[in-house]
């Protein structure tokens, strides 16, 4: 059984960066990831993702990643050699695979009990879940979904036409944002496409990227502590025009479609009588939280969050969470956003560490 200051749940993004801030503030630490290897959640991705922001607006505290070797835009690849050289660089204490099972209050008020699911426990003063979101897809209910005799893919499993037989086939794609963007993008090239949206999708102009994005969104957040009014925000799923994107729009082929009244057998039917025979869907419809581990320690609302302070858990003093978006700190679901949460939780972790030690 080992025994640390800090354990980090999640060996991600948000699980380097706080490790990263722990590290330099002395504080013992062991990050539990469930992956085989680096990259949390970028594992999963499909194999054509670009990230859509350049290099230097996608980097972790301390070290910038280098530029993309194709463009402005980084590959997966690039970003998944980014945070393997990432740990390798900070000596970043990793136990994989090590998935948790469960958090608990330790018989002992001073630890919290993480459980391994293959076994094995770390008692812990104090824990960061940085699980981020990924394995949690959204599967949102759609009429029909469940007769349809096809293929039915979430975006967290979506590789590639190929991985999948998709070439030549009829694929409709679910959901407005980027995901839904890039996964039509690419299956317009090999296969008959289609592309549902509840909304119609929103472009934004070819010279807005992540920076852009950034820089909007840290003006409105100083404003907000300054207690100034600004307009209102763009929205996060608003579709950046990264180059396939860009490519598929100029020939025409992201004309987005209302959803479907609902799936049949061999389908899609829309309203006004329009059906569509089909060979697979796509669901490009983002994800909820991974936070199941925390069940046992009473912190999850109805709607599967926590109520936090900062990133400190209301209920639970020992527990911060770090990198789930907006509600966990500042952009801290984007690469480049999660250092200030991390610093900011890791600054909180130490008082409280120095100011509850047991001699």
């Amino acid at each position: 059984m080992a025994i640390v200051d800090t354990a980090v749940i999640g060996g991600g993004q948000a699980g380097l960066a706080v490790a990263w801030y722990l590290r330099r503030a002395g504080v013992e630490h062991v990050v539990l990831d469930d992956q085989p290897g680096p990259g949390g959640g970028w594992r999963g991705t499909w194999d054509s993702l670009r990230l859509f922001s350049p290099a230097r607006y996608s980097s972790l505290p301390g070290w910038m990643m280098p530029p993309a070797k194709d463009g402005d835009y980084p590959t997966r690849e690039e970003a998944l050699g980014y945070l393997a050289a990432y740990e390798d660089r900070y000596e970043i204490p990793v136990l994989r695979p090590w998935p948790v099972s469960t958090v608990l209050p330790s018989p002992d008020p001073e630890f919290l009990e993480v459980q391994g699911a293959r076994g094995g426990t770390v008692l812990a003063r104090t824990v960061v879940s940085a699980t981020g979101t990924w394995r949690c897809p959204r599967r949102p209910r759609l009429p029909g979904l469940e007769r349809f005799g096809g293929t039915v893919l979430h975006s967290a499993r979506y590789r590639s036409p190929a991985a999948h037989d998709l070439v030549g086939r009829r694929v409709l794609v679910v959901g407005g944002g980027n995901s839904g963007a890039q996964i039509t993008a690419e299956l317009s090239t090999v296969a008959s496409s289609m592309w549902a949206t509840r909304e119609p999708p929103v472009f934004l102009p070819d010279d807005v990227d992540g920076r852009v994005l950034f820089h909007e969104a840290t003006a409105r957040y100083r404003a907000r502590e300054a207690g100034e009014e600004l307009p209102p925000p763009r929205s996060l799923g608003d579709i950046v025009m990264v180059p396939p994107v860009r490519e598929a729009r100029d020939r025409g082929a992201l004309e987005a479609r209302p959803m479907p009244e609902t799936f049949t057998p061999q389908g899609a039917r829309w309203s006004g009588g329009d059906e569509e025979a089909l060979d697979a869907v796509i669901l490009a419809t983002g994800f909820r939280p991974a936070l199941d581990h925390l069940q046992e320690l009473g912190v999850l609302d109805p709607d599967g969050r926590v109520a936090v302070e900062g990133t400190r858990s209301v209920r639970e003093p020992r527990l911060w969470l770090v990198g789930y978006g907006a509600w966990t700190g500042f952009a801290s679901a984007t690469l480049i956003g999660v250092g200030r949460s991390a610093r900011a939780t890791v600054e909180e972790v130490r008082e409280f560490l120095e100011g509850n030690r047991i001699p």
